[in-house]
């Protein structure tokens, strides 16, 4: 295939993706607020229900964390969380980890976001936001990217443990 027609065929497929974009602008501004209310809550159920799930299980991997359910203004979702203490050469230090996982509450910004901050041994490790556009919502990707944070948590904690 010449130059041409390779440069031609990725201009097309811009054009194409333009014109798809612009269709996908216009559905949602056809979706009323309270179509894009309920997708939202859709949306919230089934990616809490996967972030329970997937942070229950670190404590039984890391006897001491507490488990608790996220839910309120912060968001739903999960979070588990422990205190250490050590005491080396005489002196006492407190050491805090905590992992939390939650999808932000509705907003007029109409997107889905999720968010993940964790701590380990009182070091914020990371703080995580991503989202999407609610019309645009791919949730196998929202649940794959909760199963990478908290597996990356896990890594990080058995590490520093």
């Amino acid at each position: 295939m010449s130059d041409f027609q390779e440069r031609l065929e990725k201009a097309i497929q811009r054009g194409q993706r333009s014109h798809d974009a612009e269709a996908r602008a216009r559905a949602e501004a056809a979706m009323g607020e309270e179509e894009l209310k309920r997708l939202h809550s859709q949306y919230r159920l089934e990616l809490s229900d996967h972030i329970e799930h997937g942070v229950k299980q670190l404590p039984l991997h890391f006897p001491g964390f507490r488990y608790e359910t996220m839910v309120g203004s912060r968001g739903w979702g999960a979070a588990i969380a422990r205190d250490d203490l050590s005491l080396h050469d005489g002196k006492r230090e407190n050491f805090f980890s905590r992992l939390e996982v939650a999808v932000r509450p509705f907003s007029p910004m109409h997107v889905l976001e999720l968010v993940a901050k964790g701590t380990v041994r009182n070091k914020e490790i990371y703080n995580r936001s991503q989202y999407q556009m609610l019309s645009h919502v791919d949730i196998a990707n929202f649940r794959e990217l909760a199963d990478r944070w908290i597996l990356e948590y896990a890594e990080l904690f058995a590490a520093k443990s």
